[in-house]
């Protein structure tokens, strides 16, 4: 591995763990407000997703593309990686019976390594 693809991957984790942060944050007050743990999960994603949308252009993929077109694919890919999301907490929370703390950091592992995939290779394709 060279040392810009090892670079981009340290950033990578690091916005990750940022972006991961702020999705956690948001989705733990509202829990801890009593919304429903699904409708927590979705404003939990939009806000982590524009946030991550303007780490990753910048700091991990270093695009100087334009906004628009990037910006429709990474909301794309993000749609496709929140219906992963969703869907992992639904079957982890409610068939399996998962805390919905616990299910929230193991669908964010899924999504994560989703999410890598999709940007690298669809949305800021050099």
């Amino acid at each position: 591995m060279n040392k810009k693809a090892k670079k981009e991957i340290i950033m990578y984790l690091a916005a990750g763990i940022l972006t991961t942060i702020v999705n956690f944050a948001v989705y733990y007050a509202l829990i801890f407000m009593c919304v429903d743990y699904k409708a927590a999960n979705t404003a939990a994603f939009l806000v982590s997703v524009i946030f991550a949308f303007a780490v990753n252009k910048k700091y991990v993929f270093l695009s100087n593309k334009g906004i628009w077109e990037e910006l429709a694919r990474f909301f794309a890919g993000r749609v496709f990686t929140y219906l992963l999301d969703i869907g992992t907490m639904i079957v982890l929370v409610e068939l399996l019976g998962v805390g919905r703390y616990e299910a929230k950091v193991w669908a964010n592992g899924v999504v994560m390594v989703s999410n890598y995939v999709i940007s690298k290779f669809w949305i800021f394709r050099q």
